[in-house]
């Protein structure tokens, strides 16, 4: 088995000024907007990873009546197992929590995040049809058209079950 060249750990009070920067960085600004809900990544606890001292992925979640929501995902560099990890992190919490189930939102052209998290044992659930739409209502700096020119119309739910 090969060693991570990496670790991963809870954000830190010191984080801030970083996760700010890297939210609107990575996001556009630090709103974020499933199931109908505004979420201020900013504000919600997560996991960062490092690489010799360098923060090189992130992931937010929420814990609400014991289902645990991840809210954002980012690996600065793919391929490398971050994105897993930090994942294997939050499924860690939402256990210790005593969360039922690990669920997320993504949008319909987001065809890397689909194979990602299927991939990791995610199911998909539901599709909410034209949910952005209302979404844009609220943050209207959502573009029209995604990854690979692909309408962004839909809300695609996903969850792994704890239980």
């Amino acid at each position: 088995m090969q060693k991570r060249a990496f670790y991963i750990r809870a954000l830190a009070p010191e984080d801030r000024a970083w996760l700010i920067q890297f939210i609107h960085e990575h996001w556009g600004d630090s709103i974020m907007i499933s199931r109908g809900v505004t979420h201020d990544l900013t504000t919600y606890p997560g996991f960062i990873a490092i690489h010799d001292g360098e923060r090189i992925g992130l992931l937010t979640y929420h814990i609400q009546e014991h289902n645990c929501e991840v809210t954002s995902l980012n690996s600065l560099l793919p391929g490398l197992g971050i994105g897993t990890a930090l994942l294997e992190a939050a499924r860690g919490e939402a256990v210790h929590q005593h969360c039922s189930r690990l669920w997320l939102i993504t949008t319909n052209d987001n065809i890397d995040a689909l194979r990602f998290y299927q991939k990791r044992g995610f199911t998909l659930v539901a599709v909410h049809r034209d949910a952005i739409s209302e979404s844009r209502k609220i943050k209207p700096g959502i573009p029209l058209l995604g990854e690979y020119g692909i309408p962004i119309r839909d809300e695609i739910e996903l969850e792994f079950l704890l239980a």
